[in-house]
């Protein structure tokens, strides 16, 4: 987009996420731009120039520093990628317009032959990285993510060709891409096996009992995910690619259930009912393999450096793996491995070197006493700024996946698309003083979950973040009679 005086902040932030931080710290009246509720209003009408107004600064040198950072961004990600020959700021524009369009024609009606054709025509070739653009850039302009996720495989279909001709990924051994495709090929290999039984249906009576011992290691796909989720979509979004995060995880969302459907159709004998859901489940987990290997993963590895990848790497494992036990990662170089369990500091007189106590409202603890003492609560605990960005969670008891990778992203990504809009009602409602509380209970894997949110307020009743509680009370909920100290 050409950013002039005028362009509209909220315009700019779409089309450049990663701008959204950096211009918090380029003046002290842009932090304004993390409330959520500034941005929606003030962002939607103000311009550049009377952002530049607002936060005292000069108009023009505003627009350098800007333009300087998205040409930086651009040519960074380029450089990382390898690619050959830079196009041009016009035609670049240019083919994201004409992809743009290809894809509303689709959304509008047109079919899949006619857009491949206009594609043909007008593109004809296409990277990773221009389709994850063009989708963000549907998003930024109004389209609702269900829409875009509603018509992902169509939009693949007219683009399969062209991503045919990129040329292999090369990964490491013990990359973090390299795990996910791994387990891909695991994963492809278990969906042959379940296309392998059902066409034994419904004659064979053994089928649906192997059937359901498939879809029981399928299952685990949701783990996959997960660390997808928690782990590279993060990174991705620093970098301001958060529109096909969106659509893939809602996708996921919707895989997980179809798998454990069919698990259960297949666990109560209900040949009738598999039949007809199964080969859909088959052909989303086929589908999505595609779309990560095709794209999402290409995109991952011409945006994010060495470190980050590093990063994700030792993060991982805070989530799990699917099916494989990949290669322990090799510490970076010049840096030693180093245990991860801290010693524990015995009785009260003793305080390690560097851990003064820190002053409380009633008495006082060392960070590493603060550590061991969240750590050992029964409880999962994050916690979210008044930026609504994580920063922290608790590594004691584990109920959802969490990863440092999670540190500093905004808590809206952390949650799946159809969930989103409450997290903001509930954050508005506590930033308005409305509410103090949210709470919630939900089964999950036999389990009986207590979620509760706090609204974390000063003396003064500022707003300071949200507190999230989870909790497993499965084993409290069957509590009977009582059990007094003395009886211990």
């Amino acid at each position: 987009m050409k950013i002039t005086a005028e362009t509209k902040v909220h315009d700019l932030l779409e089309a450049y996420p990663f701008l959204k931080t950096w211009l918090a710290g380029y003046a002290p009246a842009f932090e304004k731009l993390t409330n959520p509720v500034v941005y929606r209003t003030v962002g939607r009408v103000a311009t550049l120039e009377a952002a530049a107004r607002m936060g005292d600064v000069d108009v023009e040198e505003l627009l350098d520093a800007v333009r300087e950072q998205v040409a930086a961004q651009s040519i960074l990600a380029e450089e990382r990628s390898g690619a050959a020959p830079r196009l041009g700021d016009a035609e670049r524009a240019r083919r994201q317009e004409v992809l743009k369009g290809l894809i509303r024609e689709l959304h509008d009606g047109a079919s899949v032959a006619e857009v491949k054709a206009r594609f043909e025509e007008l593109v004809h070739d296409i990277d990773a990285a221009e389709i994850a653009m063009m989708e963000q850039a549907l998003i930024a302009e109004g389209m609702p993510v269900e829409e875009v996720q509603r018509l992902c495989d169509v939009h693949v279909t007219v683009f399969k060709d062209t991503l045919e001709e990129e040329p292999e990924m090369t990964v490491p051994v013990g990359h973090p891409v390299d795990t996910y495709v791994r387990e891909n090929e695991v994963l492809t290999g278990l969906v042959a096996d379940a296309r392998g039984l059902l066409a034994r249906l419904p004659g064979d009576i053994d089928a649906l009992g192997n059937i359901a011992a498939v879809l029981e290691r399928l299952s685990n796909v949701a783990i996959h995910y997960r660390r997808k989720e928690n782990q590279l979509f993060p990174a991705l979004e620093s970098h301001g690619i958060e529109g096909p995060t969106k659509v893939m995880w809602a996708l996921d969302d919707d895989i997980v259930a179809m798998v454990r459907r069919d698990l259960g159709a297949a666990r109560a004998g209900d040949a009738a009912a598999l039949g007809a859901s199964l080969p859909e489940t088959l052909t989303a987990l086929d589908d999505m393999v595609y779309k990560e290997e095709k794209i999402l993963f290409p995109t991952a590895l011409s945006a994010l450096s060495d470190e980050e990848w590093r990063r994700i790497a030792a993060g991982d494992a805070e989530i799990g793996y699917a099916w494989i036990e990949p290669p322990a990662p090799a510490p970076a170089p010049g840096q030693a491995a180093r245990p991860v369990s801290a010693a524990p500091v015995s009785g009260g007189a003793h305080v390690p070197a560097g851990q003064a106590p820190v002053p409380l409202t009633t008495g006082a603890l060392t960070p590493e006493e603060i550590d061991l003492m969240i750590g050992v609560l029964p409880v999962d605990i994050s916690f979210v700024g008044p930026d609504d960005r994580v920063r922290f969670y608790s590594e004691g008891e584990r109920i959802f996946p969490r990863s440092p990778e999670v540190i500093g992203r905004e808590v809206r990504n952390c949650h799946p698309p159809k969930s989103v809009h409450k997290v903001e009602e509930i954050l508005a409602a506590f930033k308005a003083g409305e509410k103090d509380t949210a709470e919630f209970w939900i089964t999950l894997g036999g389990r009986f979950l207590h979620i509760r949110y706090f609204a974390m307020r000063d003396a003064s009743g500022d707003y300071r973040g949200c507190l999230e509680v989870a909790q497993d009370v499965t084993e409290i909920r069957a509590l009977e009679g009582e059990r007094r100290i003395v009886d211990w």
